[in-house]
This record gives C-alpha cells, structure tokens and sequence, in this order.
C-alpha cells in the first residue's frame, strides 16, 4: 500500500469539503441546534430536530477541536449545539428524547438509547475541550444511565410482548465498545475493564458466527441462532465498523490475537456483503439467501463504505494483511467514484443496487454530521500512521 496517495484526498475532504459544508447550512441561529434535513445544495427542508444527530455533531466538531486543530469557530458550534441539548434534550428523568421540533419542544419520546450513547459521546468530548464539570456530570451520568438501562433499552417504549422470541440486538454491545473509549479517562479503570471485556467476549463469540462467517444482528439471549427474519439478518456495515472498534480495544491492550481475528473477520465480511454485479456493500442480507424483509436491501449506502475503509485501513496498520491492502484499494475506488458530490460537496447517502443516487440529500433523518466527516478523520489519521510505520521499517 502506498499511503501518500490517499492522504491528502481524505485531509482535504474533510477540511476544504464536508466540514465547510455543514458549518455553512446546519447551525440553526435563531432556536439553536442544528437543521439536518440539508438539501443536495444545503438548503433546509424540514426543521425537526433527531437527538442522534445533533449530539453526533457537537461531537463531531468538539474532536475536530480536540484533534485537529483549536480553531474557536469549531468549538463554538458545538457548544451551541450542546446548549440547546441542555435545555430541550431530556426527559424529566433524564432519558435523551428521541426528536424535538425546532424549537425544541419534544415529538417523540425517548425510546432509542442510542440517544443517550451519543449525548455521552458529545459531552465526553465537550469535556476534553473545556475541562467544564457540568459537561463531564452529563456525560459520566447518562454512561451510568446507559448501563442501567442494557438489560432492556427500550423499556416501557418497547413493542414486543413479554417473553416471546426474545432476541438480543448487536447495536448495544457494539456501540459500548466504542464508547468506553471515548470517555475512558471519566470513568473508573475497573468499569472500564469490565465493559471492554464483556464487549469484546459478546461481539466476538455470540454475535460472529464462525460456521457462518458474518455477524448476525439479533441472537437468541443464549447465542443461539434464531431462524426468524429478524434472527437471519445481516447488516455487512454493522459488522464492519463493529470490527475497527475490537481494532482499537486491540492497540489499547496489545492483543495482536484479536487484532488479526478481527481483520479476519473484516474481510470475510467485506467479501460477503460485497456486491459481485455492481460492486458496492449490500445494506442487508439474509443469512440464509432467503427474501430480507428491509425492502432497501439492496441499497449502498454511505456509512456502510466509510466504515468499511476505516476498518480495512486499521487492519493494514495493525497486522500488514494484505488482504486488507487489495480489499480498502476496491472499496476506496467504488466509495469515491459514486458518494461524493462533485458539485455541491458534500457526500450522497443512498444509491441504488447500480450506484446512482436514489436521493439528492446531503442529510435527514439519520445522515448528518458523522459517518463521512469521522471516517474522513480517521482514514487521514491511519493513513499517516501506516506511512509513518512504512518509514521506520525502510
């Protein structure tokens, strides 16, 4: 692999591209927050408020901050955000809502704990950057809040009835693994420890099925594989991105072992997701080729192929596969060619089976200030470590 050919691409992408484009279009000036539903051009067409985007960018410009550059415009727009998170994103005991008007009063209730994951994500970094108690209390509080709440996100809000075909959801136990990290330095090394550790164990060994090479959505609470629509479900992506945060917790612990399970794993995934007509990630899969029940199965998305690079790109730096090398060149060359916006910057977020854009927006309901400027972040900043690495080895 030769790194500087794809350094600058991903700096300037993020810097001069994606990162303008939002500050330009999302603050929202008057009632504070940020407009997410953006236009191809950037023009707002709704104004109602999703809680994971906005705590994903007041996160998203609190890292820049932190580590990329202490430019005071970035941390500006990310304590308006938090401001206005602070007045309207909670329940009376403390659940993150779901969505808000722009005005901040609450449309749906909090039934997504992954609100919560992002408001701790959000405040986590808000913390680095000002040193601020309240910031720190927020973030530390909802983790504690989270952890309550693991047995049973969804609470009251929940569809299901009791005990029949209980199911347990990879979104969680994934998205912890990531999280412990964000907020490591708040939180007290015994806890840290032990979510690490019962993160790696349920993504690793009840969630992967090595019989099956891939990582299913939904298990039985044993681990046991559930032949039901939701039990057969395969999310390529999930599974991808699952696998750069078991790459993180590895350098953190020294675990070469899982480092190179994971880009094993990686890559049977990227080999199984992949689209072999039109190229691409599919969006979902059925583990046994029948009929998915999400009609959009066959779509490629953006966070699928921006997560998918980021992992490739660790696993390279972590083991030097190969296999990682040949697979990042092929998803790096379909992601480019088909997701950026050449015109009015930005990136697509929905193409259809053969690559065209089935919608123009540049942000909605879950496309915002995330997937393309972290995965942006990360590329550049793994790029640079395997061309350092490069280095020292010549």
């Amino acid at each position: 692999m030769q790194p500087e050919k794809y350094i600058d691409q991903y700096r300037h992408a993020l810097l001069n591209d994606v990162i303008p484009f939002w500050m330009k279009n999302s603050p929202d000036h008057e009632s504070g927050g940020f407009f997410t539903c953006l236009d191809r051009e950037g023009k707002v067409f709704d104004t109602d408020k999703f809680l994971w985007l906005q705590c994903r960018q007041v996160w998203c410009f609190a890292m820049l901050y932190n580590q990329v550059e202490t430019r005071q415009e970035w941390l500006d727009t990310a304590l308006s955000g938090a401001d206005f998170l602070q007045k309207h994103g909670r329940d009376a005991r403390g659940n993150w809502y779901f969505s808000l008007d722009s005005h901040g009063n609450p449309l749906m209730q909090p039934h997504s704990i992954f609100s919560d994951c992002f408001a701790t994500m959000a405040f986590g970094q808000l913390y680095k950057a000002t040193g601020k108690e309240e910031f720190k209390n927020i973030a530390t509080g909802t983790f504690y809040n989270i952890l309550k709440r693991e047995e049973n996100p969804k609470g009251i809000y929940s569809k299901a009835v009791p005990g029949a075909r209980p199911l347990e959801s990879f979104a969680l136990p994934m998205i912890l693994c990531n999280l412990v990290l964000e907020i490591e330095s708040l939180l007290e090394p015994a806890l840290v420890s032990e979510v690490i550790e019962r993160g790696i164990d349920t993504v690793m060994n009840k969630f992967y099925k090595p019989e099956l090479g891939v990582i299913l959505e939904n298990v039985s609470p044993d681990g046991s594989f559930s032949d039901s629509f939701e039990g057969r479900l395969v999310n390529p992506g999930h599974g991808l991105e699952s696998m750069w945060f078991m790459m993180d917790l590895a350098e953190r612990t020294s675990d070469e072992l899982l480092a190179q399970r994971a880009v094993d794993i990686a890559i049977q995934l990227v080999e199984y997701g992949w689209d072999p007509v039109h190229g691409g990630i599919f969006y979902f899969m059925d583990v046994k080729g029948n009929p998915p029940q999400q009609l959009e199965w066959d779509q490629k998305l953006w966070w699928v192929h921006m997560e998918t690079l980021i992992t490739l790109l660790k696993g390279y730096l972590h083991t030097g596969d190969e296999r990682c090398a040949y697979w990042f060149e092929r998803v790096h060359a379909y992601t480019w060619s088909h997701f950026p916006d050449p015109e009015y910057g930005e990136w697509f977020g929905y193409l259809n089976r053969q690559g065209e854009p089935l919608l123009t927006l540049k942000g909605g309901k879950w496309k915002g200030c995330f997937h393309v400027p972290r995965g942006l972040f990360q590329c550049w900043k793994t790029l640079e470590a395997i061309q350092s690495k490069v280095s020292l080895n010549v």
